[in-house]
């Protein structure tokens, strides 16, 4: 069972929008849905569309505020619940098009899943339910309802309309390689969490586009279904034209190029979504490592997997992050990977550790102990889950001299070098095995971006450069003068490590105590 939030744009529409809102009261029967949310926003109509939408409220039980509070533009008008459905009717006090509306409306959507429902009756929601289903079933991200998947009915109408939907669609599966039938189709349905995590900027059509190529590059798990269709005539009121088709070619030009592709958020995931645009520089860095990597691996730090897919498969592989919208892009890894798992585990806490039998022989931690205040504490814990003769794969940022406004950004509280990461190690009760000296070449830029420009991001052209040179760089790299700018360090635990406990957060490490 899981919960459904309905986003209702509407926009005169004053002979339709209740005959097409009754509709989603065929909902209620599905046998997956709890709970439905249908939250209506009036785009400032100027018919008599807000007349009708205070009726059909009214009709349902739904008190209708005269006067409602207005926040950022945004009026609520009424709020309440009649059957399965919690109905939700905001107004815009000025109108700012599909896409505004979608994001007022997304902002109070509380269920599991969100997907958008025009006012009109082109869509029917009785394929909601079979939407939804592939969720439940397929452990899908997002669902799009296909006009052209073969439906069990399509009114047969502008064949020139859907000449241009096919290109289109024909543009954004080239861009994204993603073989979708009907990119422009209304009904896109998203998980929620997802949904609010990804910023969408287009007021108008070119949303359709931007969420698609979004999903994408967020790396969706996204199904087809095929659903009936009911088109209209621009007689009728049909509201889309050559104009909007002429926009979407630059909106799928505009988003193919951009890579903002996260919100804001506490975990700095734009900033590490920039980077994962350098797939060649990953597939050094798993290349370097992977011949010390056994079969029952933990993997701290995964990211949306750029490094996980480059080492599975293994007997045992454990993924693991902190970030909630991470997590989601690794489950999605497990569908067709029975050797993969996922959980969330917080590098300074050890009760977080997933444990295997006998021990993982390999863990592997990337750019993660910089990141924590307890540095030893942490390495305490990844002892902890190893086995006798594991080997903990270490990589850190290298040389203190060089923190700066870029470490400030990605959250780095230290660079290490080779005698302070060994001291560490040894403290934390492993014996070092090797030290890789990782990167070179990425030493000049960081202390000209980091440094000198201060600059607190990565250019999108420099990571594009990154990812085109890293051939020519993996050549290069031992023979270039410049320190390295990470290293990576092989570790093994010492028997004297084996007795210590994993630490929790606030716990003074094995360093702590004895300066204690």
């Amino acid at each position: 069972m899981t919960s459904l939030s309905v986003l209702v744009p509407v926009y005169n529409e004053q002979h339709l929008v209740a005959t097409s809102l009754a509709r989603l009261e065929v909902l209620e029967g599905s046998p997956h849905l709890e709970r439905i949310q249908a939250i209506v926003v009036d785009d400032s109509s100027r018919d008599g569309t807000a007349a009708v939408l205070r009726a059909f409220a009214e009709q349902r039980g739904v008190q209708w505020l005269e006067d409602g509070p207005i926040e950022s533009g945004v009026e609520l008008k009424g709020h309440g619940r009649s059957g399965k459905i919690e109905w939700v009717f905001l107004r815009h006090v000025l109108n700012g098009g599909k896409g505004r509306a979608i994001r007022t409306a997304l902002a109070e959507a509380t269920g599991e899943l969100t997907v958008i429902h025009d006012a009109d009756l082109e869509y029917h929601p009785k394929d909601l339910a079979r939407i939804v289903k592939v969720f439940v079933e397929e452990q899908a991200d997002a669902v799009f309802g296909s006009r052209f998947a073969g439906a069990e009915a399509r009114r047969a109408l502008l064949f020139r309309h859907e000449l241009g939907n096919r290109f289109l669609t024909f543009l954004t599966n080239w861009v994204t390689n993603v073989n979708l039938t009907d990119m422009e189709t209304c009904y896109k349905a998203v998980r929620t969490d997802l949904l609010k995590s990804i910023p969408i900027i287009s007021n108008d059509f070119r949303l359709e586009p931007e969420l698609t190529i979004k999903l994408a590059k967020r790396e969706a798990r996204i199904f087809e279904v095929p659903i009936s269709y009911s088109g209209r005539t621009y007689q009728e009121g049909k509201k889309i034209n050559w104009r909007d088709g002429f926009k979407a070619l630059w909106a799928i030009l505009r988003f193919a190029i951009s890579d903002r592709v996260y919100t804001d958020d506490a975990y700095g995931s734009q900033i590490l979504g920039r980077l994962a645009r350098a797939p060649r520089f990953n597939a050094w860095m798993a290349d370097t490592i992977r011949p010390f990597c056994g079969q029952r691996v933990l993997e701290i730090g995964s990211g949306t997997g750029n490094l996980t897919r480059r080492l599975v498969p293994r007997q045992t592989y454990v993924a693991s992050d902190i970030n909630p919208l991470y997590l989601q892009t690794l489950n999605g890894l497990t569908v067709d990977r029975p050797y993969l798992d996922v959980t969330l585990t917080d590098v300074t806490r050890g009760d977080s550790f997933p444990q295997v039998p006998g021990g993982f022989d390999t863990v592997v931690c990337l750019n993660v102990i910089e990141h924590v205040d307890d540095d030893h504490g942490s390495l305490r814990n990844i002892r902890s889950v190893l086995s006798a003769d594991g080997k903990a794969i270490i990589l850190v940022p290298h040389g203190p001299g060089l923190l700066g406004t870029l470490d400030e950004v990605l959250g780095h509280k230290r660079r290490y070098t080779e005698e302070t990461l060994r001291r560490l190690a040894k403290d934390a009760g492993f014996e070092v095995a090797e030290v890789l000296r990782f990167n070179r070449v990425g030493w000049p830029a960081w202390w000209l971006n980091g440094k000198v420009l201060r600059r607190k991001q990565f250019g999108l052209f420099q990571i594009l450069t990154l990812n085109a040179l890293t051939p020519v760089f993996r050549l290069v790299d031992k023979l270039l003068p410049f320190p390295p700018l990470s290293l990576i360090a092989i570790l093994r635990p010492t028997t004297a490590g084996a007795a210590e406990a994993p630490v929790e957060p606030g716990e003074p490490s094995a360093s702590t105590q004895a300066t204690a």
